[in-house]
């Protein structure tokens, strides 16, 4: 993603201009390809390695033991590793993210855990940094990431002084405000497939696992089992999911009450609507609604 590149060099030019009397010039860019990191190539020790975003291509999960072992020397001699996005696979090859936390886009979610379930992926947050290693969500996550190193190799007023000159929000948010709840669909089974049709149809109503379990001529077990297998979750948070879609959905293009929203998507109590709608998002309903909502 050539924006990121170079939008990340201008980021960090534009924080040396801004930190030239009161900090120094701390930052010093170079753009490094696969040919440099090859053979004798690039071997200069950098105190920060970035592995930006990519738009399409299978280059980010596609093994590939030339820049793993360059990725894995530069850390042992200190560089902190840094990605965005898909850039996180190519940082999970190395190994070094085994057993440590990790985040990248959410649509690429459950691609990733299948690759390195060693892995403690946390898909709800914009930017994990747990010191040595830090991993950025989105594809404009670029933007996180290069406000929190200008914080972190420099210092937190500087960051506060350029996300003003760039007219962004250098306040904490998290990838979950930004999430869809995209179902898995082509995972074989047309039994659970059928299921998750009616379920998308009939979200609003009352469901039971045992009514389900019958319609698909299953012991409750049994469907149970098969339902998390295909969809990664259960039933009841596949519906949780299902609802909150549809309610931010209404908050986001019209103006009805929170209470109303709520009852039209299957919840009669607005407090649990509100619970749920805060553990799924990361934000209340009223929250989402200013932050999205149609003005």
């Amino acid at each position: 993603m050539q924006s990121a590149i170079e939008g990340l060099k201008e980021l960090f030019q534009l924080a040396n201009r801004l930190a030239e009397h009161e900090y120094g010039t701390p930052f010093s860019v170079t753009v490094v390809d696969l040919n440099d990191v090859s053979g004798t190539g690039h071997n200069q020790q950098s105190q920060i390695i970035i592995l930006p975003p990519c738009i399409g291509g299978g280059f980010y999960t596609s093994a590939n033991t030339t820049l793993s072992a360059w990725l894995r020397a530069q850390h042992k001699q200190g560089a902190v590793l840094s990605s965005v996005c898909a850039g996180a696979f190519l940082l999970a090859q190395t190994g070094l993210l085994n057993q440590r936390p990790a985040t990248t886009h959410w649509m690429l979610a459950e691609t990733f855990r299948q690759h390195f379930p060693n892995v403690q992926l946390d898909d709800s947050k914009i930017l994990i940094n747990d010191g040595d290693l830090i991993t950025a969500g989105g594809l404009m996550a670029w933007l996180d990431l290069g406000l929190e190193l200008v914080a972190q190799f420099s210092h937190p007023a500087l960051m506060r002084q350029l996300g003003k000159q760039l007219v962004v929000d250098t306040g904490p948010r998290e990838q979950r405000y930004y999430r869809q709840f995209v179902p898995r669909l082509d995972h074989g089974d047309q039994t659970i497939r059928g299921c998750q049709h009616h379920m998308q149809r009939h979200y609003a109503d009352s469901v039971q696992i045992s009514a389900l379990a019958e319609q698909c001529h299953l012991t409750e077990r049994t469907f149970l089992r098969r339902f998390v297998r295909a969809t990664g979750l259960k039933p009841s948070e596949y519906l949780q999911q299902l609802r909150i879609a549809k309610a931010c959905d209404a908050l986001e293009s019209g103006p009805q009450p929170v209470e109303v929203i709520a009852a039209s998507v299957g919840y009669e109590d607005t407090s649990a609507f509100r619970k749920t709608f805060i553990k799924i998002t990361g934000l209340t309903p009223r929250d989402f609604r200013n932050r999205f909502g149609r003005q």
